[in-house]
């Protein structure tokens, strides 16, 4: 690869909707390059389309961004504040000849295009005004780039290797529409030079506008960056990745429950690899990226490993963090009241027993429901199945010896259940999964001794004398 000295790469957004996986992962491989070389790492917004670009797609995408730690060094820079700056490169290229206006509306150039595709031409314009001595009156030209259709184009692509275009299958782009907006080819070229921009890396939709913006640089003089062009993200099915996939914004992920650290580890290894290793923490990412690791095939986008992944660093996350996690969407779904004091060390104490069983904190904060509210809602099929007449002698036996136990832990409560199943002769089962349903409405939890521990001593056994005296 090409020197990687004083690195400037950047990550350039269209704010017209939700952050995509996509350019998640764009942003991602740019902001490791760059923090690998000790290089910077520039947020851009293009939203010169400016009927579908929003304040709150912004919001969106920052509030995203900083989701993910991918912090920036420089920006947000709005397009939409650069006018004066494209107005100038335009005005440059229409005075050395470079560029032209163009007269031609929207019904005349769709009338040429089909003419052109019935005699079997490429639809390209055909410099029709190029050739104007004087303004036409009444209509407000676009500016057209004068590109070469002589020769080729090369991209030395640091991913894909050269790519060559044929200059005749180009045509003279609009850089200025007509409104006096500039188009996407044009303004990227010119935030890219005005920014000293040294690798652009980005998705490789973006292939076939390379060779157009490579002719512009020349046409200024300016010296192109390197490219490198990602491979796609596919759904399941190999084709594009779309939310019949499943969530595809890094919003839906955030909803979901799904820690930061497991999305970026994840979409770091999706295209790029550095031998077998799966799980990375941040500064091995940063010390192993590079280039030359990511592949040229597209990836195919897995949500079961991406949940495998979450797991992994629910389990080995910051009890005290995920408390407070746990504590923000139990607010939000109103099953506690903002503003209580909660004690922190008994908090840390139910996330550690609800890690095992969660892999999202979505499941977590389900899983801690029961510890929270004062009644809960039995699964009738388990109620059916262990909440049964035989069973009430020994739910109400175990009450009532879990009440003298002192001090109230989980070695303690274990042997109270091993008298028990000594005592009456029965299978650990025919007691615990009955607690368990009495206890938190259902037969999957963490294990019974925990979560007796955890609930305490008096809400133990008013749910089990409760459970009792409602069947």
């Amino acid at each position: 690869m090409s020197s990687t000295g004083n690195v400037r790469v950047r990550f350039a957004p269209s704010p017209t909707g939700a952050l995509h996986i996509g350019g998640v992962r764009t942003a991602l491989f740019n902001w490791l390059f760059a923090r690998h070389f000790g290089g910077k790492f520039i947020l851009r917004i293009e939203d010169t389309d400016k009927t579908r670009s929003t304040d709150e797609s912004i919001k969106i995408i920052l509030d995203g961004m900083k989701w993910l730690g991918l912090n920036w060094d420089e920006g947000p820079f709005r397009q939409t504040d650069r006018m004066d700056i494209y107005r100038s490169h335009v005005d440059k290229l229409l005075k050395e000849g470079k560029a032209y206006y163009c007269y031609c509306t929207p019904v005349e150039l769709e009338a040429r295009r089909k003419l052109a595709m019935a005699a079997g031409k490429p639809p390209k314009y055909d410099r029709k005004c190029r050739s104007l001595s004087a303004p036409v009156s009444g209509i407000t030209p676009a500016v057209r780039f004068l590109s070469s259709d002589e020769g080729q184009t090369i991209v030395r692509d640091l991913i894909r290797g050269p790519v060559t275009f044929e200059n005749q299958q180009l045509d003279d782009l609009i850089i200025l529409r007509s409104d006096g907006l500039p188009t996407y080819n044009f303004a990227v070229v010119v935030d890219d030079v005005t920014m000293n921009i040294s690798h652009v890396i980005r998705g490789d939709d973006h292939l076939n506008n390379t060779p157009r913006q490579i002719q512009l640089y020349h046409a200024f003089g300016y010296e192109p960056p390197q490219f490198a062009h990602l491979p796609m993200i596919l759904g399941s099915d190999k084709t594009k990745l779309s939310k019949r996939h499943g969530a595809t914004a890094v919003t839906e992920y955030i909803d979901l429950g799904y820690l930061p650290e497991a999305l970026v580890n994840y979409l770091a290894r999706l295209g790029w690899s550095y031998g077998d290793q799966e799980i990375f923490q941040l500064g091995e990412l940063i010390e192993n990226f590079s280039l030359e690791n990511v592949g040229k095939a597209p990836s195919v986008f897995n949500p079961e490993k991406l949940l495998w992944l979450n797991h992994h660093y629910i389990q080995q996350a910051d009890p005290g963090r995920l408390a407070s996690l746990l504590i923000e969407l139990l607010k939000k779904d109103d099953i506690i009241v903002a503003g209580g004091e909660l004690d922190q060390e008994w908090l840390k104490k139910l996330v550690k027993i609800l890690t095992e069983r969660s892999h999202t904190l979505v499941e977590m904060k389900t899983g801690a429901i029961p510890f929270f509210v004062e009644k809960i809602t039995i699964d009738q099929k388990a109620k059916m199945k262990h909440l049964t007449p035989d069973v009430f002698p020994l739910l109400s036996e175990l009450a009532a010896r879990l009440n003298s136990v002192d001090p109230f832990t989980h070695a303690e409560i274990e042997k109270v259940f091993n008298a028990m199943v000594s005592e009456k002769g029965i299978k650990l089962g025919k007691l615990a999964q009955p607690a368990r349903v009495a206890l938190t409405g259902g037969t999957v939890s963490p294990g019974i001794y925990d979560v007796i521990e955890v609930m305490g001593k008096q809400k133990t056994i008013r749910r089990i004398n409760a459970a009792v005296e409602a069947t």
